[in-house]
């Protein structure tokens, strides 16, 4: 099987895998809170990239990258809250559109800041990017915005800042890193819920969705490195970032989310523009 085609099967299965995961994460969430939700999938999670980091043989990071993946860590904590939230509230489709939306379009922005403006390629991605936010917001025929916008935008500058933070860890450092993130969130969420004097584990809790979940963010993470590892980081960077259809798919299918035409086009427009910022 040729190099380039192989790379595109692994980002293509993180897309797919990551899509999911944050299907599962919805539903649970919708049972068990958002809080909850992220705590036990999140300690799954850690338990999986702890798995991987060992049977790997990784060494051990450095203090700086490890203190870079905790930073990380918290605004994926903050990010994955809200994105959760929005999707007990709102449409699960439009919610990740919007949330994967600037989360790949804060990376784009900073590096403008600080190597350049970005190509015209690239511009011409942040005009889709607000064309499709505008439409994923219309008003329906209620008169009223589609619930869940404001905490999709909060969502992903949760998650941009995440991954530009995620930027300055070494090349050397792969597992590590992502453990310590998943390592602090757990033990902050783990200590506000015994503070407040919330069960770890609430009544109801759905065991599959939850390994779902978690297993979801492992094997997400995995294949996205395998597909680094094997093609270009730019190629798997736009593949990767259409997960957000699967999300809308399995939404559609599953839950049977309606959409309005113009939110069709906004979700489509999300994905395209997704595809030129990151290209």
């Amino acid at each position: 099987m040729p190099t380039p085609f192989l790379a595109a099967v692994f980002a293509l299965s993180a897309a797919v895998v990551w899509g999911s995961g944050d299907f599962a994460s919805g539903l649970v969430a919708r049972r068990i809170g958002p809080f909850h939700a992220l705590l036990i999938s999140y300690s799954i999670g850690l338990l999986g990239l702890t798995t991987l980091a060992v049977a790997t043989a990784e060494p051990l990071s450095s203090p700086e990258d490890l203190g870079w993946g905790v930073l990380a860590g918290l605004f994926g904590m903050a990010g994955f809250l809200f994105m959760l939230r929005g999707f007990t509230v709102g449409r699960m489709g439009v919610v990740a559109a919007v949330s994967s939306l600037l989360a790949s379009a804060i990376p784009v922005l900073v590096a403008a800041l600080t190597v350049g403006l970005p190509r015209p390629l690239q511009l011409a991605g942040f005009a889709t990017a607000f064309a499709a936010i505008w439409l994923l917001s219309f008003r329906d025929e209620h008169q009223q915005r589609p619930a869940g916008i404001a905490l999709a935008v909060l969502g992903g500058l949760g998650f941009g800042a995440f991954f530009t933070v995620m930027d300055q860890i070494s090349s050397a450092a792969l597992f590590w890193p992502l453990v310590a993130s998943r390592l602090v969130a757990c033990l902050l969420m783990a200590g506000f819920a015994l503070a407040s004097r919330r069960p770890l584990v609430p009544a109801g809790a759905p065991p599959r969705l939850l390994l779902l979940a978690g297993f979801f963010d492992v094997f997400g993470n995995l294949f996205f490195l395998l597909a680094v590892q094997t093609g270009r980081l730019d190629i798997a960077a736009v593949l990767v970032s259409l997960y957000p259809a699967v999300t809308v798919l399995l939404a559609s299918l599953f839950i049977k989310e309606r959409l309005t035409r113009l939110q069709v086009v906004g979700v489509v427009m999300a994905v395209l523009a997704i595809a030129l910022i990151t290209i």
